[in-house]
């Protein structure tokens, strides 16, 4: 497998980054880059910090050491917020918030602009277009706390994709959910990748979603154990259950969060 060599445009660039969360070293040194076209998994135990890296990746968690570049800029500074799509482990509906599948998925769409409740043709379309590609079409007028976990999944998903993003980072996008939406995901971030997105994924299992990774980086302790082709793995890496070194989000990106 050929070895890319990071640049200062690339979607993503995570060099020496250092996390501490509640007294303890959570990231130690970590670099990771991800070029378009390229979907990368990240791998690793419960509580290797997998988790910790993508919120920090996306402005999410502070950090004490490095830097964090999306498409060239700080994370911190970063403004074109449309471009990138975030998928959190869990879903602010399921908390019990009153909120329709459309609803969701068309607030996505708060990074173009400061949303007053319209949407223009064009932005109705999106959203129609998001929900069809995660196949919820039949469900897009319920509430989101109607549906099932995979279902959840895949409103979280077209959410991230409404916005049309250039960089996806997804955290556990397939943890407890059924294999048709785990299917259908890899379907789509293949289309993505192959469109020349860029995909950062934490996973436990990579399942159907293997035969599309471009490279694997597995964290253990927080340091970078490995990195190379998901070939040179075993299958699994720790008990399938979050890791949650953080509280988990329960704020949607878009309000207040990115």
């Amino acid at each position: 497998m050929s070895v890319t060599t990071p640049t200062s445009r690339d979607p993503l660039r995570i060099e020496g980054l250092g996390v501490d969360l509640g007294g303890r070293a959570v990231l130690r040194s970590v670099d990771v880059s991800v070029r378009p076209g390229e979907l990368v998994a990240v791998l690793g135990a419960n509580g290797s910090g997998k988790s910790t890296l993508v919120r920090a990746a996306v402005g999410l968690v502070p950090f004490r050491a490095g830097t964090v570049d999306l498409f060239g800029a700080p994370v911190d500074a970063f403004s074109e917020r449309h471009r990138l799509g975030y998928v959190p482990q869990r879903l602010i509906a399921q908390s019990g918030v009153p909120a329709t599948v459309r609803e969701v998925i068309r607030s996505g769409l708060l990074s173009r602009h400061r949303w007053h409740g319209m949407l223009t043709r064009a932005e109705r379309a999106d959203v129609e277009r998001a929900a069809e590609t995660m196949g919820l079409q039949s469900v897009i007028g319920r509430r989101v706390s109607e549906l099932s976990g995979g279902q959840h999944q895949r409103v979280l998903i077209a959410r991230a994709l409404a916005s049309s993003p250039d960089l996806l980072i997804m955290d556990e996008p397939t943890a407890g959910v059924d294999a048709e939406s785990t299917d259908r995901l890899a379907d789509v971030l293949g289309q993505f990748v192959t469109d020349g997105g860029a995909v950062l994924l934490v996973e436990h299992d990579l399942g159907p979603i293997r035969p599309i990774v471009n490279r694997v980086v597995v964290l253990d302790h927080g340091r970078i154990a490995f990195t190379g082709d998901a070939s040179e793995v075993p299958e699994r890496h720790g008990p399938h259950h979050h890791d949650d070194e953080v509280p988990p989000v329960t704020t949607l990106p878009g309000e207040g969060v990115l």
